[in-house]
C-alpha cells in the first residue's frame, strides 16, 4: 500500500495504491483538535483518491491517515500543513513486502507416512494444500480457526502418492484474524496425522515473520519524500 498527499491551494489531493480491492479505503483528515474529515473510497485497477478542502482550517499541521482493514500493512498516515487556509505540503508514504525467494507463506509438517505443505500467495484469499503419502485411502482436510471452529473441510483422493486441493478463504467464518490451523486425517494411526499452520488477517494471508523468516524478508519500507509549506503567519484560528 502506498498514500500521498499533496497540496495546492486550498484543496489536498490525496491518492494511493493498494494490492486489494475487497475493502473500501477509509481515509481521514485530523489534527489535535480532533477529525476534520472523512472520505471512504473504493480502489480501482490498483489506485485510490479523495480530495480534501482545507479553507476554514485553522494553522498547523494534520494528519491524513488511510486504513483498508485491521492489518498494519494497509495503515498508513502522511503529515500536511496549513496556513491561512491553504497547503502546499507534498508526502507520500509505502509499506510494501519484498520477498527473499519466492512469493508464497509456506509451512510444511510431516509425520511419517504423510506429509502436508501448507502455503498462500501473499494478500491473497486462497490457501494451496498439498503432500505426499504412502497410502492410497481418502484424505480429509480440516481448517480451524483461532477460535476452535472448524471453518473448512475437503476430501482428497491421493493420485501417485500426492494430494492437493485449494481452499478460499473470507466470509463471516473468516472474520477472526490470527493463525488458522490446517489439519490432515488418513486413518487412525497418529503417523498418518499432521497439522500447519498459516495467518489470516480480514480474510486474506499473510506472512509469518517468525516462522519462515528463511523463506521471506518482509522489509516496511517507509519514506517521508518531502514536506514543503508556508511560513506560518498565524495561529489565530479562521472562521
Amino acid at each position: 500500500m502506498s498514500l500521498s498527499a499533496e497540496g495546492s491551494g486550498d484543496t489536498v489531493a490525496v491518492s494511493g495504491t493498494s494490492d486489494r480491492s475487497d475493502l473500501e479505503v477509509t481515509i481521514v483528515l485530523s489534527s489535535g483538535n480532533g477529525i476534520h474529515d472523512v472520505a471512504q473510497v473504493s480502489v480501482s485497477g490498483g489506485s485510490f483518491s479523495a480530495s480534501f478542502n482545507v479553507s476554514n482550517l485553522s494553522d498547523g499541521a494534520y494528519t491524513i491517515a488511510a486504513n483498508q482493514g485491521s492489518s498494519s500493512k494497509y495503515s498508513l498516515s502522511v503529515s500536511v500543513d496549513v496556513s491561512d487556509g491553504t497547503s502546499e505540503s507534498s508526502a507520500s508514504v509505502s509499506n510494501r513486502v519484498v520477498e527473499s525467494t519466492e512469493e508464497t507463506v509456506t509451512e510444511a509438517a510431516s509425520v511419517g507416512g504423510l506429509s502436508l505443505t501448507v502455503s498462500g500467495e501473499l494478500g491473497s484469499t486462497t490457501i494451496d494444500v498439498s503432500g505426499t503419502t504412502d497410502r492410497s485411502d481418502d484424505i480429509t482436510i480440516q481448517v480451524i480457526a483461532p477460535n476452535g471452529n472448524i471453518v473448512a473441510t475437503d476430501q482428497i483422493t491421493p493420485s501417485g502418492g500426492s494430494f492437493m486441493t485449494t481452499i478460499e478463504t473470507g466470509g463471516t467464518q473468516w472474520s477472526q484474524d490470527g493463525d488458522y490451523t490446517i489439519s490432515a486425517f488418513q486413518g487412525a494411526a497418529s503417523n498418518y496425522q499432521t497439522t500447519a499452520e498459516i495467518e489470516i488477517v480480514d480474510g486474506h494471508v499473510i506472512p509469518e515473520f517468525g516462522v519462515i523468516a528463511a523463506m521471506i524478508l518482509a522489509v516496511a519500507i517507509v519514506s517521508i519524500i518531502v514536506v514543503t509549506a508556508k511560513t506560518k503567519l498565524s495561529i489565530v484560528p479562521r472562521y
